[in-house]
């Protein structure tokens, strides 16, 4: 390691919250957000910090806090380098604690909280490197990469050894592969122009502002009414031309046969796939919908949702996707999303990641490109996703040029925020906070609810 990694003497939390109801940012069939993380900081006593959070979109941010808590005791007076030495096993141990383990398992509440404190020590790890995460992953061997994840209940879809051969399959080609997404970028899909509160004006305002930015790829919101939806996608459609990529999200509104019945008048359209249709449980929900859209040429994505590797492993198996949508928040971090990656390329589905939120953007950048340079390989069929919002509270932004994402450069995991925005978003004591309280118009005070 560059720099001395020390111990870990402190794990803090903060509950960040953002407003965006108030321009019907983030709205959908299902969801009214309120964009939000718990923002967790882990500091050695070398006096260096590491950052991370997962996102939720407002309510029940405090019982994520809580559970951040618990959880954040089990790292106090851990040496860092035993900790990095074998992560996999550290991981595990967090995972599988014997009391807290039971509040999931490895989904919910407790897989939220793990993942803001896990990233929050691959940021640290980058930050004692010297390396963007992206970075850090692409220099480890192979082995160091398997001995990271967690195996159990996945090896009769993907076994140590079939991981290992992936990646020394991914050494070859690498260094040219870094390079040339180091100078092109990363390509993206926007959703910032989709979402289902935005008015005609506003979505093509939105659309034209996107392809002169350089947008091809372009997600709208889909769930609520049948013919509402087919106006708008024709809508989309027909602003953004024929040739444009264009998918469709329902955020899991419906059942199956509803989904199919749904999908079948907007195909004409020409859609890439159609982004959770149903309950991300299901597993043979999707695989039948998948079936029923084959002839549409139409596939099935989903993910953001999806609580851990085993319900990937299912999805895969049953050949439910055909697009992998893992969201680096949802996950216990990248020592899980790592084992997702490498099933979905034995399984030969491309990855294309949820973001959006907070930060998420700014994370799975790191995951997607350390994909392309070492896992698939490839860039086909492969985008993440892009909504333009609440980046400037970052210290180290993500950046968007030509459609694509640029590839960060500082060490770490991208996910520290800025103090002033901290300050101003926490709830329910920030200045933002505190303004829209006495304003009195949607929103009340906690203690007043």
């Amino acid at each position: 390691m560059e720099k001395r990694p020390g111990s870990v003497v402190q794990v803090t939390f903060r509950d960040v919250r953002f407003p965006t109801r108030l321009e019907k940012d983030g709205s959908d069939s299902i969801n009214d957000p309120d964009y939000s993380c718990v923002y967790v900081t882990v500091e050695s006593s070398s006096g260096l910090k590491g950052y991370g959070l997962t996102f939720t979109i407002g309510r029940g941010n405090e019982i994520v806090c809580a559970a951040v808590k618990a959880y954040g005791r089990l790292l106090i007076g851990r040496q860092l380098e035993e900790i990095y030495k074998n992560f996999g096993a550290f991981w595990q141990e967090l995972v599988h604690e014997p009391q807290l383990r039971w509040l999931g398992p490895e989904k919910g509440v407790t897989h939220l909280a793990l993942a803001a404190i896990v990233n929050a020590l691959w940021d640290l790890w980058g930050r004692l490197e010297g390396k963007p995460l992206w970075k850090l992953l692409v220099d480890m061997k192979p082995e160091e990469l398997v001995s990271v994840i967690d195996f159990r209940y996945i090896t009769d879809a993907l076994t140590k050894e079939e991981a290992l051969e992936i990646l020394k399959k991914g050494q070859e080609g690498k260094e040219e592969r870094e390079a040339a997404i180091c100078k092109t970028g990363y390509p993206a899909y926007t959703t910032s122009a989709g979402w289902l509160g935005y008015s005609n004006e506003k979505i093509e305002r939105l659309c034209k502002q996107a392809l002169a930015e350089g947008f091809t790829r372009f997600k709208v919101k889909v769930g609520l009414d049948r013919v509402d939806d087919e106006q708008r996608v024709g809508f989309v459609r027909k602003v953004i031309g024929d040739d444009k990529m264009l998918m469709v999200d329902a955020n899991q509104r419906w059942g199956v046969a509803e989904a199919v019945e749904w999908m079948i008048p907007l195909a004409k359209y020409n859609l890439t796939w159609i982004e959770e249709p149903t309950s991300p449980d299901d597993i043979l929900g999707h695989a039948k919908i998948a079936a029923e859209l084959k002839k549409y040429s139409i596939g099935v994505a989903t993910g953001e949702n999806c609580a851990n590797r085993v319900i990937f492993k299912q999805l895969l198996q049953a050949d439910a996707i055909q697009f992998c949508q893992i969201d680096s928040c949802r996950m216990a971090g990248p020592n899980e999303i790592l084992a997702v990656y490498l099933m979905a390329q034995k399984f030969g589905v491309p990855v294309c990641p949820h973001a959006g939120g907070v930060g998420l953007c700014e994370l799975v950048q790191h995951l997607s490109i350390f994909d392309f340079i070492c896992v698939s390989k490839s860039l086909d069929k492969r985008v993440i996703e892009y909504v333009d919002h609440l980046h400037s509270h970052f210290v180290d932004p993500v950046v968007i040029r030509d459609g694509c994402y640029q590839v960060p450069q500082k060490p770490g995991y991208s996910a520290e925020m800025k103090q002033e925005s901290l300050e101003s978003y926490e709830y329910p004591n920030g200045a933002k906070w505190q303004k829209l309280f006495a304003e009195g118009t949607l929103y009340k005070h906690p203690d007043e609810e």
